[in-house]
């Protein structure tokens, strides 16, 4: 039986309790699609390299659907449990409905998209036929089958705004144990299932994540929850799109720099070969197993912290902050070891060719340099969500992701070479870190000071 998740508890129980409860399902929920992410990658690199490759290539587009519903899904979540702290649930239930709204509206553009120009999209990054054959087929699934992506990722965030991290859990968590079950019959064929190759992964994700997004409804949509939905009644209020969006706008550009800041590296390793791009997309996939638990952190972070902020408690706020940089540099630091000592073995998971194996190795353990500040730098860019401003994240992370990375990986390749344009993610990370801390530290100094002199 699944409890409503009070939203008092957000302004109550002790921090570091609450932030491990609400924190543990999404930490569950995320890390399980992160498993599913590899798992499918692994499946695919071993039908064949160019498989893996083509993968590589479409991720950038996947990041642009997986951009409208976290930046989407942030705003949502943030906005609810802000609402929900100042006592304002009835405007808080018309947020959820005009997300529900926005949801179908996603879906069929992004749907017709990918019926009529998959191929045109893959060849931006590649004119390798083989490589847009792969591709095409992939992208066009996962787009045309957006609704399954868009649905479970915002509604998660519904709920989350008003503290229920449990539930979110349990629809990532059937979506990615299905995922990984049915993968290998879809991929390779067996018994009864077509062997589909590529085209087999996408049918086995958009099917996983719709069976997750029907678990999802039934709780969603149940009495259970403090959220209620009054589609009857619904109105049209463009000044909720705008509040949602305040934050939410900035989270979504911020994960489409991501896809830019990929595709543009794809071509930067790519004029160096083939397998240095499936090398980039097996790393962009394993970091994703360490740093998906920081996100599940953060989904428990933010309404915690925004509740607070709402309800004028900085003590509380302070608290939140400190052990979410806390928590957040074990998960990454972890991350560093196991890409330092073990980069061999986990690049044998996908593939076993040389090629792959020379250029994977260095590639991992140099870029995971960065890996013991990503933590904390998530975090800080977390905080600026909750409190409702989404432009600093968004200018540290176009800083970061286009300003710095980019230029500095494609110089270093130039005058260096391959194996030594890895650096350039933690150079870039560690000039990012020492913005964002003063960044942070400033707003925070005048917030607290606001609050105490309205005390």
């Amino acid at each position: 039986m699944i409890v409503n998740s009070d939203s008092e508890q957000l302004g109550e129980e002790k921090i570091l309790k609450l932030l491990f409860k609400l924190s543990v399902p999404s930490i569950i929920g995320m890390s399980t699609q992160a498993l599913y992410n590899v798992v499918d990658s692994i499946y695919v690199g071993r039908s064949s390299q160019e498989a893996l490759s083509a993968l590589s290539l479409a991720f950038p587009i996947q990041i642009v659907l997986i951009a409208i519903a976290v930046g989407t899904g942030v705003g949502t979540s943030s906005l609810i449990s802000r609402l929900l702290g100042e006592g304002k649930e009835s405007r808080a239930n018309q947020v959820a409905e005009h997300t529900i709204f926005i949801i179908l509206i996603y879906s069929v553009i992004i749907g017709l998209v990918g019926y009529f120009y998959s191929e045109n999209l893959i060849s931006l990054f590649t004119s390798e036929q083989i490589l847009i054959d792969m591709g095409k087929r992939y992208i066009r699934i996962m787009l045309i089958g957006s609704v399954a992506l868009f649905y479970p990722m915002i509604a998660n965030n519904i709920l989350r705004g008003e503290g229920n991290t449990f539930a979110p859990m349990l629809g990532l968590v059937v979506g990615g144990i299905l995922n990984i079950i049915i993968d290998p019959f879809l991929i390779f064929g067996f018994g009864i299932f077509p062997e589909l190759g590529i085209e087999g992964a996408a049918i086995a994700s958009i099917f996983s994540k719709f069976v997750g997004g029907v678990v999802i409804s039934f709780i969603l949509f149940s009495p259970k929850t403090q959220i209620k939905f009054n589609f009857k009644d619904f109105e049209f209020d463009f000044k909720i799109i705008k509040e949602i969006y305040n934050v939410g706008l900035p989270a979504m550009i911020m994960q489409l720099l991501s896809s830019i800041m990929i595709a543009i590296m794809n071509i930067i390793v790519g004029s160096f070969s083939t397998t240095a791009v499936a090398v980039a997309g097996i790393y962009f996939r394993l970091q994703s197993f360490f740093f998906m638990p920081i996100f599940g952190l953060g989904q428990a972070y933010m309404p915690i912290l925004g509740y607070n902020y709402g309800y004028q408690k900085p003590e509380r706020m302070k608290k939140v902050i400190r052990y979410g940089l806390i928590v957040s540099s074990v998960f990454t630091g972890v991350g560093f070891i196991v890409f330092q000592l073990f980069s061999r073995e986990l690049i044998l998971l996908f593939n076993d060719t040389p090629e792959l194996l020379e250029i994977g190795v260095v590639a991992l353990q140099r870029i995971s340099l960065a890996f013991p500040i990503i933590g904390p730098a998530i975090i800080a860019s977390t905080t600026f969500q909750a409190l409702g401003k989404g432009v600093p994240s968004l200018v540290i992370s176009f800083l970061r992701q286009i300003i710095l990375l980019l230029p500095i990986m494609y110089l270093l390749g130039q005058f260096y070479g391959l194996d030594v344009l890895w650096f350039a993610f933690p150079i870039s990370e560690l000039i990012t870190v020492i913005l964002i801390s003063v960044w942070l530290t400033t707003t925070l100094r005048k917030i607290f000071k606001k609050m105490k002199v309205d005390s």
